[in-house]
């Protein structure tokens, strides 16, 4: 296929490579050829003449920067401007494969940097609520586990992986609790007395069970995990998550309710309370402060919200 070829002509093999050799779902394919069709507009104007498969190998990066600046003068944020760049690197991608054209301006151009993730905790309500809904009687020691694991990650502001490598031994807990977290630092936490005690009764539980009682010696020798799964083996990052899955969906809670949001909450609910940005670094093991600084924001946020819906004037 030659790369001088009208555009016209270039886009209908490219919207038949998409559906038979990427297999892409019709309203992504859509989405792709609208954004080229822009493209192709755009350039049209910029360039001042028709477009062929030559004009996008001509092209400099100024080019692609002066189309996503359009794009950002019309309103576009920061992940749809993403998305046009992504679907431009896919009618590149197959400009290369049909006609071995490249193009090295694309390649240096950077994606838009998106705006950072601000945290999203569940109100102290709700953080009680899903607490308090894990507590089922009928599911024996998984339930003391259940509540275990909730308290631990909102009561110390874990990371998930970090509360399921702690072993069976340093849940036999005192008023502090050294915990290994990300690059292999550790961190030295308090034991609040309710996550004391909520450990306290899953262990229990778990020794008055005469199966998961056996769980232990299973591991013959090895340094058995804290919590594990009904059929004894440790639990993973996985069951973690559906169980927050579960409980946020008999609440009626938010997609956003998963382990780590526990961590979020623990974060912000102290921030509230007056919490020094210095010490609560410490608490949730961060390298730099800037990571810590999220839930300032997150914590105005809420304060913003609270007095729009309290104040007469809000």
């Amino acid at each position: 296929m030659s790369s001088a070829r009208p555009f016209a002509i270039l886009r209908a093999d490219y919207a038949r490579w998409l559906d038979t050799e990427r297999r892409m779902s019709p309203r992504t394919a859509r989405n792709y050829l609208h954004t080229l069709d822009l493209f192709s507009d755009f350039l049209s104007g910029h360039l001042g003449e028709a477009i062929t498969g030559t004009t996008f190998g001509a092209l400099e990066t100024r080019d692609f920067r002066a189309f996503l600046a359009l794009r950002k003068g019309e309103g576009l944020t920061a992940q749809t401007l993403r998305l046009d760049l992504s679907a431009i690197k896919s009618f590149y991608r197959f400009l290369r494969k049909e006609t071995g054209m490249t193009n090295p301006a694309l390649a240096a151009l950077r994606s838009p940097k998106l705006p950072p993730r601000l945290p999203k905790p569940l109100t102290r309500p709700d953080m009680d609520a899903m607490i308090g809904s894990a507590a089922d009687p009928e599911k024996g020691w998984e339930n003391a586990r259940d509540v275990a694991m909730l308290t631990l990650l909102y009561g110390m502001g874990l990371r998930v992986s970090e509360a399921l490598d702690l072993t069976w031994a340093e849940g036999d807990m005192g008023n502090s609790l050294t915990v290994t977290g990300k690059g292999s630092k550790s961190r030295m936490l308090p034991v609040l007395p309710q996550v004391k005690q909520a450990i306290a009764t899953y262990r229990k539980a778990v020794l008055a069970d005469q199966t998961a009682r056996h769980f232990i010696a299973r591991w013959d020798g090895q340094v058995p995990p804290l919590f594990w799964s009904k059929t004894g083996r440790a639990m993973t990052p996985r069951m973690a998550q559906e169980l927050t899955a579960t409980l946020r969906r008999g609440l009626g809670l938010p997609a956003t309710v998963t382990p780590h949001a526990l961590r979020h909450s623990f974060a912000t609910h102290l921030l509230g309370e007056g919490a020094d940005l210095r010490a609560l670094q410490e608490l949730l093991g961060h390298s730099s402060l800037a990571a810590t600084q999220r839930y300032t924001q997150v914590d105005t946020d809420t304060l913003l919200k609270t007095y729009r819906s309290a104040h007469r004037r809000g």
